[in-house]
């Protein structure tokens, strides 16, 4: 998966979370799941988490 297909799974709408990033059909905050990697959850972590 390259960069570009990536960031298109990314959305801002300022009606959501005050516009912060969240994961394109999700509301799920860019933010939460940066902060989830820098407190070492793996992927595998992320994905049972989020499918």
């Amino acid at each position: 998966m390259d960069e570009q297909h990536l960031l298109e799974r990314i959305t801002v709408n300022p009606k959501i979370f005050d516009g912060k990033p969240i994961i394109r059909g999700r509301r799920l905050a860019v933010e939460h799941i940066l902060g989830m990697l820098a407190a070492e959850d793996t992927i595998e972590t992320l994905l049972e988490a989020y499918p």
